[in-house]
């Protein structure tokens, strides 16, 4: 099990930027995919973007395309998202994933495909 732990999170103006991060611990980090998801009040968990295992490939959900970029730094054991141009429907908690396999794509856009959370960080784009 790959222990997940976020941060960044906090309170920002519409139009404005935060740089999410996400520390890894356990498993062998580095041979997994990696995804950020984010829940609004009152709506399902949805899927924001995802990163290979090996670093060299990214997708995106189309309502963040373009304003978002998600890295990874296998010597930090970390992911980030980089979040630009924020709005004010960007507000949610976002939740850093682990796939339940290794050696994988761009791919984990599913809940399903979910080996590891986060706790969890809050995100509050005021307009």
């Amino acid at each position: 099990q790959v222990q997940l732990v976020e941060s960044g999170g906090g309170l920002v103006q519409a139009g404005g930027s935060l740089r999410l991060s996400c520390a890894a611990s356990g498993r062998t980090f580095s041979n997994y995919a990696m995804a950020w998801f984010r829940q609004a009040p009152g709506k399902e968990r949805e899927f924001v973007a995802t990163i290979s295992w090996s670093g060299g490939s990214t997708n995106y959900a189309d309502s963040v395309k373009g304003r978002f970029t998600m890295s990874r730094d296998k010597a930090k054991n970390t992911v980030y998202l980089q979040m630009n141009s924020l709005k004010s429907e960007d507000t949610a908690v976002y939740y850093c994933a682990a796939d339940k396999n290794v050696y994988r794509g761009a791919v984990l856009t599913s809940t399903r495909d979910i080996g590891s959370w986060g706790q969890g960080t809050q995100v509050t784009v005021s307009s």
